[in-house]
């Protein structure tokens, strides 16, 4: 053989070579190569053996035989388990006397064979490597985004606080916090990114920054929600708006002022089991939607045995196998149903959406918050 080359397909389907050796070390090295064989073997998928290929009538005027003043030639296809063909060798001689045989194909397919295998068991390593690495890298981010979240809950006189945060992939776009402040005063946040993933994660870690930054040094809840909204709005991204609630919840004095940015109404229980929804008409437009949206708070008394849940749609739209939302019916009865202590009723809330559920995998994260006045 005077030339010989190997071909292998790229990503968008074109057969590139990637190998080329010449006998003579003085030859020029780049690739020349009959397209006219080549989409020959491709299109039949079988190996293609020419004793004189400038003559043979299976390449009548094909001008790159002519150019490439090839005698005989041999292409194989290297074919994956499927006998669809992953790249393709071939080898071919100007010199008339030097004839490639039967014997000699016979030889190169399985060279082929062997290579194909070779190919696409490479391919399967390397995929597992770049998923292994992705995995770690996700498990990194699922830990940070974690570290985000709360360790922990206050210790208050009289009251109790219960939060779940289940993310429908390895990170999610739900967030909430809880920050202890003076005078028996506590802040908790809510708020849940539109769209999920990595790219709800980045704005969930602004967002819970931005809470941080401005809780210590704007009192007033309306104010600091419409800073939190202006600093969102500054660098936002196309989409990804947060519905949010933020409540400031002053344990001494038993109240609470509650500030919505298009979130679903928080549940209140209240000890004879009936439930309560926060005044819907003054629930504004989602964190980053609007730069200088007026939001208005809500105030009320927190009496003894009251609870109150607040949860993302991910709770009410939890699917089982059948595609049956979980629904505000379901959830409404096991808050009136259940117990006025918020660690018993978040568990029982989370529990139930799993049992209903069912094993599937859900499309969206699911986080509630549950807090309350002790009898």
């Amino acid at each position: 053989a005077d030339r010989g080359c190997i071909l292998l397909k790229n990503d968008k389907g074109d057969m590139v070579p990637q190998a080329m050796k010449h006998r003579r070390s003085d030859t020029d090295e780049s690739v020349k190569i009959s397209r006219t064989i080549l989409n020959a073997v491709l299109e039949q998928k079988q190996a293609i053996l020419s004793a004189d290929a400038a003559s043979d009538s299976r390449f009548d005027a094909s001008e790159s035989i002519s150019a490439l003043t090839i005698r005989s030639m041999m292409c194989a296809p290297m074919l994956n388990l499927q006998g669809e063909p992953v790249g393709a060798i071939n080898i071919d001689t100007q010199n008339p006397v030097m004839q490639f045989r039967s014997d000699d194909l016979e030889i190169m397919l399985a060279i082929a064979g062997q290579a194909a295998l070779a190919y696409e068991g490479a391919k399967l390593l390397q995929s597992f490597v770049e998923k292994q690495k992705q995995d770690s890298e996700m498990n990194i981010a699922a830990n940070v985004q974690q570290a985000l979240l709360p360790d922990r809950m206050p210790e208050c006189t009289g009251y109790e606080f219960f939060a779940s945060y289940e993310a429908a992939q390895a990170v999610g776009g739900d967030y909430y916090d809880v920050i202890p402040l003076t005078d028996g005063r506590v802040c908790l946040a809510f708020g849940d990114v539109a769209g999920k993933g990595v790219p709800a994660s980045l704005v969930m870690s602004r967002m819970s920054s931005a809470v941080r930054t401005l809780v210590e040094h704007v009192p007033d809840p309306v104010e600091l929600v419409g800073k939190i909204n202006d600093h969102m709005c500054a660098k936002a991204v196309e989409g990804r708006f947060v519905t949010f609630v933020l409540t400031i919840l002053d344990t001494v004095n038993h109240r609470m002022q509650v500030v919505n940015a298009g979130h679903m109404s928080p549940m209140i229980r209240k000890p004879d089991g009936s439930i309560e929804e926060l005044d819907e008409e003054t629930i504004g437009v989602p964190i980053g939607v609007m730069e200088g949206f007026p939001f208005e708070v809500v105030e009320r008394e927190i009496h003894p045995g009251e609870t109150i849940v607040i949860y993302t749609d991910g709770v009410s739209e939890a699917m089982n196998p059948q595609s049956d939302l979980y629904g505000m019916d379901r959830l409404r009865e096991i808050v009136s149903n259940g117990s006025p202590n918020p660690e018993e009723l978040g568990v029982a809330i989370r529990e139930d959406v799993r049992r209903h559920a069912s094993g599937r995998p859900q499309n969206d994260d699911i986080t509630l918050m549950v807090f309350g006045r002790l009898s």
